[in-house]
């Protein structure tokens, strides 16, 4: 891949596949942002970035790839959760990438590069059990399709990505259809060499996907009766 990427949360998940992806497909450099680096993949073409997404981030002057993909997840219902865990999911879902969204802007300007946020099919429709996530991706949904027609003229291509459940230390426990993370890695970075705007890198995204085009309300429900 002719990139220079940085992606956020690269120590554990679909952050380290996405590093083996992209080493796979001979690209020279890749920043691996993480709150703990010594979990990031040990390779010459890897640099390992501390990185929390509470906190301002480096920003190399090279990159030319954003990979949005780091964040955070509670389990509770709407009337169960607690207020603090679901103002935390907001600050680091979405506030957090939103700072880290302007914090590299000049510099894929200035590259002519690529922005991805790693979203979720919850961002379209939510689910009881995982209220605060579900809203704080919402959030991340709205604000890249308000990103992309006001980057797209400044030369910046923006793409969302919309997995279904991946077989990660995230979800561990939950009876979900779940994609393996470095299938779900490697779809997404097809979709960005094609330039697609929205993403839906595994089989249960892209069935979901046709449903959601089709009967946004059936969508809805079916994503409800997981209350």
């Amino acid at each position: 891949m002719n990139h220079v990427p940085v992606v956020t949360g690269a120590a554990r998940g679909l952050g380290a596949h996405l590093v083996d992806a992209l080493l796979d497909r001979g690209t020279a450099k890749v920043y691996a942002y993480a709150r703990d680096t010594t979990k990031v993949r040990q390779d010459p073409r890897v640099v390992a970035v501390a990185f929390d997404l509470q906190q301002p981030p480096t920003v190399p002057g090279d990159v030319t790839l954003l990979i949005n993909n780091a964040s955070t997840a509670e389990f509770a219902g709407p009337l169960e959760a607690s207020p603090d865990a679901v103002a935390r999911e907001m600050a680091i879902n979405y506030e957090g990438t939103y700072a880290t969204i302007r914090a590299f802007l000049p510099t894929l300007e200035a590259n002519g590069g690529t922005l991805v946020n790693v979203l979720s099919l919850l961002s379209l429709a939510s689910t009881p059990p995982m209220t605060g996530y579900s809203a704080s991706k919402a959030a991340l949904h709205s604000l890249t399709q308000a990103l992309r027609p006001v980057l797209q003229t400044r030369g910046v291509r923006v793409l969302g990505v919309y997995p279904a459940g991946i077989d990660t230390e995230m979800v561990a426990g939950i009876e979900v259809p779940k994609t393996a993370p470095r299938a779900v890695a490697d779809a997404l970075l097809d979709g960005i060499e094609r330039g697609d705007e929205d993403i839906f890198p595994d089989p249960n995204a892209q069935a979901m996907s046709e449903v959601w085009f089709r009967d946004p309300k059936a969508f809805e429900r079916a994503f409800a009766a997981a209350a």
